[in-house]
């Protein structure tokens, strides 16, 4: 094809066109493309000669193509340049419109700042309508201004009369008035008002006087009492909008009732001769029931609910007492007849039936939070009081030496014998005081306390009976008394022990478990109770103190040990045993850091027995268990079949054989007895009977 024919083949522009010249490297790279395209196609049509006669046609409809393209790009083209034309025009309405707005807004400016001025010429007549007002509510309320002063007065004579409803109505009433005038006159405190305060404050003094008295109110004026105790719940509830300080008569009602109970009860000092204590507590034991008698039967029903008068009461005696004999403590050393006397009335009698612990005594009276009366602290006081005016009875047996040495055995056999009297006394007591508590029928608030400070009084008593010991006695004639004394010692202990076990029991029940294996939370809990139980056992003295947090190791020793036989968890494979021996050792270091830091000595304690029974179940061959068992027997000679068969259970692996291999090691060598340093541990665990394959035949379970 010739260039001829190619210039022939191009499609010319119509009339008035023109092709601008690309504005962008893209469009001149499509344009090419295009060209490219078609001229492709135009070789590719017109490439045969007899298809050269219709190249007219072909150039007709290229032509009409082309036109029809530009008349639609010109469409578009009219179509944009409209709505430019018409955004235009809209820019140019909004223009106007922003024009005219600023034109109105510098108008507007321009007359508030003439109203401002304007306002700031009409503020002396502000001024004066206010005042105008003022002057007319004034006006209104001049009769009723006027008759204020009549009003306080009469108020007044109220309140001297004792009719206090009606005197905090007539307050009331005037102060509803000072509130009338003190809106309208912008806060205005007019004088006529000024005696509203000291009248309030006249009647809140008067309530707080008549609370003060409620006992004898509520036996010979009942609606005096109850007229004091509405006006403070009245006002209490009373809102008002004037700038007051809050008048809190119900507060000042209360402190007047507890005020006024311990001034009856305890107002004056106490100056006692000696030995007069006794007739002091004696009148007390008859005085304080009566008085809750009288809030129980006359005071409660004349104040509401909410005051909880009887337990009021109750605190308030209880705590204006507490307070009495810890100023009586403080003042001259008591001797020792009044030592005694205060020891056994607060401990024994102030809890008894007829005072504190009466069942007539509701629980609305809450005894069971109330303090003790004496500290530990105070408690080992009057016992060193007591304890060192033994003395006394050892000078009188060396007096007795100078009249005849017969006179002389007489009186100290009589001392012996009375000393042995009271501590069989006095034990029986303290049984007949735990089994009060334990069952219930007389709940000491402070159990342990009361416990831990009557093995003090023990030790005392034990460090000084050696005075009882006259030059040239046999040294045997003390013996009953001090093994009245160990007994004693020892029954104390018990109990306390006994209450910690109460602690304790259900906290073993979950152990051991599949919780007790990943965890340690369990013994946590232990350990926290334990801590708690034993935080009052440091006001115990020396050496009791060491007897008793050995025994409570102890104690808890074997409950673990217990729980252990219960046959509650058996392991189910070697990883089970395995957390199980590291449970073990985890624990018994646990317990040894607990009882350590409560003062107890490593030495004493049994905690170590949880590692043997780590190794026992920590040993992978159960083949060698005899040589475990056999080590275990030595260590603890109470071991018994039935503890080593509860073990075995425990490891989950032990077949019969290997078990009777185990058990026989047991009767196989001499048979260890305890020494004297040890403390039986194993003997004082109960273990469930086993199955009859599971014992030796000559075992005690065959």
């Amino acid at each position: 094809m010739d260039s001829a024919t190619k210039d022939e083949m191009q499609p010319s522009l119509p009339p008035g066109s023109s092709c601008p010249g690309p504005e962008w490297p893209e469009q001149e790279r499509a344009e090419q493309l295009a060209r490219g395209a078609a001229l492709k196609w135009a070789s590719g049509i017109f490439y045969r000669p007899e298809q050269l006669a219709r190249l007219g046609q072909y150039r007709s409809r290229e032509v009409q193509r082309t036109c029809s393209l530009e008349a639609r790009i010109k469409s578009v083209v009219q179509s944009y340049l409209e709505g430019v034309k018409t955004g235009v025009w809209q820019l140019a309405q909004a223009f106007e419109a922003v024009q005219g707005t600023r034109e109105a807004l510098d108008q507007a400016h321009g007359l508030l700042q003439g109203m401002a001025e304007a306002t700031e010429t009409l503020k002396p007549l502000r001024e004066q309508v206010a005042q105008h007002k003022q002057l007319q509510v004034l006006s209104q309320l001049l009769p009723r201004l006027r008759a204020v002063p009549a009003a306080v007065a009469h108020a007044r004579t109220l309140i001297g009369a004792q009719r206090l409803l009606e005197a905090y109505v007539c307050l009331r009433e005037l102060e509803q008035l000072q509130e009338e005038t003190w809106a309208p006159l912008g806060g205005l405190e007019l004088p006529v008002f000024e005696g509203l305060g000291p009248l309030a404050e006249a009647l809140g003094q008067a309530v707080e006087a008549a609370a003060g008295v409620a006992g004898r109110l509520a036996r010979e004026d009942p609606a005096l009492l109850v007229a004091a105790v509405r006006v403070a719940e009245v006002d209490a509830r009373h809102t008002t909008s004037l700038e007051l300080p809050p008048r809190d008569w119900r507060r000042r009602c209360l402190q007047a009732l507890q005020e006024g109970l311990e001034r009856t009860h305890f107002g004056t000092p106490l100056l006692l001769e000696p030995g007069a204590l006794a007739g002091w507590l004696e009148a007390l034991r008859v005085a304080l029931p009566a008085e809750l008698a009288t809030a129980e039967a006359l005071v409660a029903p004349c104040c509401p609910p909410h005051y909880k008068v009887v337990r009021l009461w109750a605190h308030t005696l209880h705590s204006g007492l507490r307070r009495c004999l810890q100023q009586l403590l403080e003042g001259p050393k008591l001797g020792a007849a009044d030592a005694f006397a205060l020891l056994h009335w607060t401990l024994h009698v102030y809890l008894g039936p007829e005072m504190m612990g009466s069942l007539e005594l509701g629980p609305e009276a809450d005894v069971s939070q109330l303090e003790p009366l004496l500290t530990p602290e105070n408690i080992e006081q009057l016992e060193a009081m007591f304890v060192t005016q033994i003395q006394i009875l050892e000078e009188n047996i060396r007096v007795t030496s100078l009249v005849s040495e017969s006179l002389q055995r007489r009186v100290h056999g009589m001392a012996l014998s009375e000393l042995g009297t009271f501590l069989r006394s006095f034990s029986d007591a303290l049984i007949r005081f735990s089994r009060d508590h334990i069952r219930g029928e007389a709940m000491a608030p402070h159990y342990v306390p009361y416990l831990l400070a009557t093995l003090n009084y023990q030790s005392a008593l034990s460090s000084s009976v050696s005075v009882l010991q006259p030059d040239g006695a046999a040294s045997g004639d003390l013996a009953p008394v001090e093994a009245g004394l160990d007994e004693l010692q020892r029954r104390i202990c018990r109990l306390v022990l006994e209450a910690l076990l109460a602690e304790l029991q259900p906290l073993f029940e979950a152990l051991p478990s599949r919780r007790w294996l990943s965890s340690p939370e369990l013994l946590d809990d232990v350990c926290e109770r334990t801590v708690r139980f034993c935080q009052d056992f440091r006001r115990v003295r020396n050496p009791a103190v060491q007897l008793l947090l050995a025994e409570a190791e102890r104690t808890v020793v074997l409950q673990y040990l217990r729980a252990l036989m219960q046959g509650r968890l058996v392991c189910r494979g070697a990883d089970e045993r395995i957390q199980a021996a590291q449970r073990l050792q985890n624990d018994a270091a646990q317990l040894r850091e607990l009882f350590l830091g409560l003062g107890l000595e490593e030495s004493v304690q049994c905690a170590p027995v949880l590692l043997s029974l780590r190794d026992l179940l920590n040993l992978r061959d159960p083949m060698l268990l005899g040589l475990e068992v056999a080590g275990l027997q030595q260590k603890f000679p109470d071991v018994s079949e039935d503890h080593v068969s509860a073990l075995l259970d425990l490891r989950g692996d032990v077949s019969r054989e290997q078990r009777l291999a185990a058990l026989s090691s047991l009767q196989a060598g001499p048979q260890p007895s305890l020494s004297a340093g040890h403390r039986a541990l194993f003997s004082l665990v109960p273990v469930p009977t086993p199955a009859l394959s599971s014992c030796l035949p000559s075992g005690p379970c065959a």
